[in-house]
């Protein structure tokens, strides 16, 4: 877009009874939601950092680090917009690394398929309002391991540290440790220490341009075979209003019609 097409402006979130001033640049034109996740990224980055730093006034270490690929074994939650953003950045990638990439989607799907997690994955989502939300979280966290001890690895995944890390989902960018990083081979509630997020934009994101095609779990490793399935068919809206609607779900405060 040319230079004249965006807008720069600040907004004001209550974040535990403070006020927390950001700034962001967005699209002034009407855009599909998708080409906003870099805004969401870049602030999901500040969330991240923040909480990080309350972990360290805490006298907590975060563990994670490039080279330590564990939690990349885990099934990865994307919301839909992130579904075609991730498509066409192996799109955009040149052969034969395209191609080499799409076979690990392919593969890991294939998997996952296979073995019936998509489907167990499916029924316990669809018992969801018949049963209690304690029975449903702790199928859903049993069924989780389940997945992490099949042990594929996500497609980007390389030398144990993430090569698509600029473009990973919004999920990825939210898990953090402070529990010693062995640990996060043998995962259990007992030996690992999530650091509290500030606010998940994960949870939010899910519904920005939701089209009610996609309901439950979307696991990233279904991104690329989903995004061929059912072409995008998001409405467009300027950047200042796509941003005005996250943030009111983010944070629960209405944001004004004038955007940002």
């Amino acid at each position: 877009m040319e230079s004249d097409e965006w807008v720069t402006g600040e907004i004001v979130l209550s974040i535990d009874g403070q006020p927390v001033k950001m700034s962001m640049t967005v699209p002034s034109v009407p855009v599909k939601p998708h080409r906003m996740l870099p805004v969401f990224q870049k602030m999901t980055n500040s969330f991240v950092e923040m909480s990080a730093v309350a972990a360290g006034t805490s006298g907590e270490t975060i563990s994670c680090r490039a080279g330590c690929g564990a939690c990349c074994r885990q099934p990865v939650p994307i919301a839909e917009i992130e579904i075609y953003h991730l498509a066409e950045f192996v799109e955009a990638m040149p052969e034969p690394r395209r191609n080499e990439i799409k076979e690990r989607f392919r593969k890991a799907a294939e998997h996952f398929r296979d073995c019936g997690w998509f489907e167990k994955m499916t029924d316990i989502g669809s018992r969801s309002l018949t049963e209690s939300k304690e029975t449903i979280t702790k199928e859903m966290q049993a069924a989780a391991m389940e997945y992490f001890y099949e042990g594929v690895a996500c497609p980007f995944l390389e030398n144990e540290s993430c090569s698509a890390h600029e473009w990973r989902p919004i999920a990825c960018r939210e898990y953090l440790v402070t529990s010693p990083a062995a640990n996060c081979a043998h995962p259990t509630a007992q030996n690992i220490r999530m650091v509290d997020m500030v606010l998940q934009p994960s949870k939010t994101l899910r519904y920005v341009g939701a089209t009610g095609r996609f309901t439950g779990f979307i696991p990233l490793i279904r991104a690329l075979e989903l995004a061929e399935e059912y072409p995008e068919k998001f409405d467009e809206k300027t950047g200042e209003r796509w941003a005005a609607d996250f943030f009111s779900k983010l944070v629960h405060q209405s944001i004004p019609e004038d955007g940002i």
